[in-house]
C-alpha cells in the first residue's frame, strides 16, 4: 500500500498544480503601475489609425443632384423603395444588409471602396491621385473636401470618408477555435474587452496573460504581448483595438494535457489516472 500512497499523494500534488486560479482568469486585477490622472480617472491613449498600402475605404461625396457638383451626386440622396420606406444605398451598407460571403471581407466594400494602390495613393474620379498612405481619415477628408470646394461649388458638398467600420481577427487555437473569424464593429473606437464581450468572453483554457497583438502600420507589422489580468493594460495603446488588428489567442499548456480546465474534470482526470496505475499495478503483481 506505500505504492498507492505515494501515487496518490503525486496525483493531489499534480491536482493542485494544475488547477487555475483566480488570478489566471480575472481581468484588470489591481497594479500599482496604473496610470490614473488628477481626477483619478485612466487617461484615453487611443492611437490615431494611419492608412496603409492595400486599404479599401469608403467615399461619398453628398451634394445636390443637378448643378456644378452633379458628378459627385451621392447615393446617400438616392432613396430606394423596400417595404415602403427610404433607405441608405452605399457600398458599406449593402455590404451590411447583404453580410459576408464566409471568405472574409466585404464584397460590396471591395468592388465599390477606394484603394490605397501600391504607391499609397487613391484615385478619386474629377479630382485625380491623392496620397493616403501614412495619413489619418481625417487629413484625408480634408484635402478631399478642399479639392471639391476648389473645383466646384464651394459649400454645396459634403465630403464623407471612412472605412468599413473597424475590422479585426481574431486567431485562436484548437480550444477556443469557436472565436477565430474576421469581427466587425461600426464603431468610432473599440477597446479589448470591448471585443472580447462583443465575442462571448474567453473561456478558462485561454491564456489572458499572453494575447498577441499584431497591428499593421505604414511602416510595417508591430507585435505586441498583452495581459488582460493587469488593470494597467489599460494604459497601453494596445488595449484599443484598430482596423486590421490581428489578436492572436493561445491555451495554456496544462489545458492541452486536459488538466485545469475546471477542478472537476481535473479531479475525475487524477482519478482516472490513478485508477488505471492502481489496475495495472495490482495485475503486474498477479503475475
Amino acid at each position: 500500500m506505500n505504492l498507492f500512497k505515494a501515487g496518490l499523494l503525486i496525483l493531489s500534488t499534480f491536482f493542485l498544480s494544475s488547477c487555475i486560479s483566480t488570478k489566471d482568469v480575472r481581468y484588470f486585477q489591481p497594479n500599482e503601475n496604473l496610470v490614473i490622472n488628477e481626477e483619478g480617472l485612466v487617461p484615453y491613449n487611443i492611437p490615431v489609425y494611419r492608412v496603409t498600402k492595400n486599404d479599401i475605404l469608403n467615399l461619398n461625396i453628398v451634394t445636390t443632384p443637378k448643378g456644378d457638383a452633379a458628378q459627385f451626386y451621392s447615393a446617400l440622396n438616392a432613396p430606394s423603395q423596400i417595404s415602403g420606406a427610404n433607405v441608405v444605398s452605399t457600398a458599406a451598407t449593402a455590404g451590411m444588409i447583404a453580410g459576408n460571403t464566409g471568405q472574409g471581407g466585404n464584397s460590396n466594400f471591395y468592388f465599390n471602396g477606394l484603394k490605397v494602390d501600391s504607391n499609397g495613393d487613391i484615385n478619386i474620379f474629377g479630382i485625380g491621385y491623392i496620397k493616403a498612405e501614412g495619413r489619418t481619415i481625417e487629413d484625408i477628408t480634408k484635402e478631399i473636401q478642399q479639392k471639391v470646394n476648389e473645383n466646384f461649388v464651394e459649400g454645396k458638398s459634403e465630403v464623407r470618408l471612412n472605412t468599413d467600420g473597424i475590422t479585426y481577427y481574431i486567431l485562436s487555437d484548437v480550444e477556443s477555435a469557436e472565436l477565430s473569424g474576421e469581427k466587425k464593429a461600426h464603431k468610432n473606437t473599440l477597446t479589448l474587452s470591448e471585443a472580447i464581450a462583443i465575442n462571448g468572453g474567453l473561456n478558462r483554457t485561454i491564456d489572458r496573460k499572453n494575447v498577441v497583438i499584431h497591428r499593421k502600420l505604414p511602416e510595417g507589422i508591430k507585435i505586441a504581448r498583452i495581459d488582460l489580468t493587469r488593470e494597467d493594460v489599460m494604459n497601453s495603446p494596445y488595449y484599443w483595438v484598430q482596423n486590421g488588428d490581428e489578436i492572436l489567442l493561445s491555451t495554456r499548456g496544462k489545458n492541452l494535457n486536459g488538466f485545469g480546465k475546471d477542478p472537476i474534470q481535473t479531479l475525475s482526470t487524477s482519478i482516472t489516472l490513478l485508477t488505471t496505475a492502481m489496475t495495472i499495478y495490482l495485475l503486474l503483481t498477479k503475475l
